[in-house]
């Protein structure tokens, strides 16, 4: 079965954005992916704090979850939304979520970022919490593809989280990691990730410069159960397309039963 990763470099206007996202999404099912990943904010980034208000939507109605439905649909496969903006409970803030949607269009889970991002570096700085109000919610579901579970970029960084989702065999993580930290840490995280939970990983990464100079890191991957990276795209705009090869999870925790044998 093969899984896709969608990168872009997504601008401050939702729409454009959108028209990306629906080309590389057709480009990674006419390769015969069955599931598509989009990145970490995939229809704006690089907005202000208030643009990124201004595009929250109703849980269950608005633009770009109609989008994402009409996605999934037309392309006849599981679509996992990367993340946008969602109203939060303080009206002040929002929520940071990944929606997931079957080959009907029909919205089958929705994770909402537990981890959020902080960071300073001299003149780099990020404080996600100023605007953004966490999840509290460990989100993993059933599919054809076997079970998958849900994370967003920083949560990468918190092993705990995955192994509460009880045994995925897919970990899908939409990011928007900076240039900074990606290039110390992601592919040494994500790898990490795939070992210990002997599980494929598909990463879909923003990746290059923004509009507003922001540069993230990009290098979306699919890593497959035993650390072995099966693709990955540096910089800049396009897909990325592997095998989930189920036999090849069943013969890595057959051989190595660390799953099994844990204590904690």
């Amino acid at each position: 079965m093969k899984i896709a990763a969608v990168q872009m470099i997504s601008g401050p206007d939702v729409a454009p954005n959108l028209s990306i996202a629906g080309r590389l999404i057709a480009e990674a099912a006419t390769a015969g992916a069955q599931l598509v990943a989009l990145p970490e904010y995939f229809p704006l980034i690089g907005a202000t704090d208030a643009d990124r208000l201004a595009a929250r939507e109703v849980d269950g109605n608005g633009p770009i979850q109609d989008f994402l439905a009409d996605a999934a649909r037309r392309d006849g496969l599981w679509l996992i939304g990367g993340s946008i903006p969602l109203m939060a409970n303080d009206p002040a803030k929002l929520r940071n979520t990944c929606l997931v949607f079957d080959p009907q269009g029909q919205r089958v889970a929705r994770y909402d970022k537990i981890h959020l991002f902080g960071f300073k570096n001299g003149s780099e700085a990020y404080d996600e919490a100023a605007t953004i109000e966490r999840g509290d919610q460990v989100v993993a579901f059933d599919s054809p593809l076997g079970r998958v579970g849900i994370a967003i970029c920083y949560d990468l960084r918190f092993p705990e989280l995955f192994r509460a989702m009880s045994d995925i065999d897919l970990l899908v993580l939409p990011a928007a990691f900076t240039e900074t930290t990606g290039r110390a840490h992601w592919e040494l995280l994500l790898r990490a990730r795939a070992v210990e939970n002997q599980c494929y990983v598909l990463a879909a990464a923003q990746g290059g410069q923004h509009p507003n100079g922001r540069i993230t890191h990009g290098n979306s991957m699919v890593i497959d159960p035993w650390g072995e990276v099966l693709a990955r795209m540096d910089k800049g705009e396009g897909v990325i397309i592997a095998e989930l090869n189920r036999q090849r999870l069943v013969d890595i925790r057959a051989s190595l039963p660390a799953l099994r044998d844990r204590i904690f």
